[in-house]
């Protein structure tokens, strides 16, 4: 009897964080924010944080942020473009920022990023049960797999210099469990085939 494979045959993508926020104001039908805010443990271009962010509250438009902006541009070149193709735009300028985290995740988690356009402000609270989720290279048309703990918020909040969006989270279920659009996703790596980076 052959022993069971314990070790992913994949190269390591990143392992981190990849949280995210995406608010609607009509149930889910269309997106008014969408957020996307990232804090690598490791990767092959170095540690550190970036978001991706296309909000009204910044005058529309994708835009970067990061404290590492070659590792910003890895993301987009191996997981954003696959994600959320906006995000993948390496034409993008990628503005420096410093985060913090501040809260736990029995009550409500804050992301704080502080840049040259004030300070942006990720919430969120309520908190269904953990879950993990499994994606292995090749689902979703995509050649990188991702496994992750995924945290749902019922309740999640962007705002930008104290100014909140209106838009509100909505519920989603991931094969058959609870879920929302906004989701502390932590103990996430994506793995794909191996070869240069």
């Amino acid at each position: 009897m052959s022993e069971p494979r314990l070790v992913d045959p994949g190269e390591v993508v990143m392992t981190g964080e990849n949280s995210f926020i995406r608010l609607s104001a009509d149930g889910g039908k269309t997106l008014v924010d969408r957020v996307s805010h990232w804090r690598v443990l490791w990767s092959p271009a170095g540690q550190g944080h970036a978001l991706f962010i296309d909000s009204p509250l910044l005058g529309g438009g994708p835009r970067v942020y990061a404290d590492n902006i070659g590792m910003a541009r890895y993301l987009q070149r191996r997981i954003e473009s696959l994600l959320h193709p906006p995000f993948g735009d390496e034409s993008l300028p990628v503005a420096d920022a410093e985060f913090a985290r501040t809260g736990n995740a029995l009550a409500t988690v804050e992301e704080r990023i502080s840049c040259d356009d004030g300070e942006i402000v990720l919430a969120w609270w309520d908190l269904l049960p953990a879950f993990v989720i499994t994606v292995p290279p090749g689902q979703m048309n995509r050649p990188i797999g991702v496994y992750s703990t995924f945290l749902p918020a019922r309740g999640a909040q962007l705002s930008v210099n104290g100014v909140a969006s209106a838009a509100q989270p909505f519920a989603q279920d991931r094969s058959g469990k609870a879920s929302s659009s906004c989701v502390l996703a932590w103990s996430e790596t994506w793995v794909g085939p191996g070869g240069v980076p």
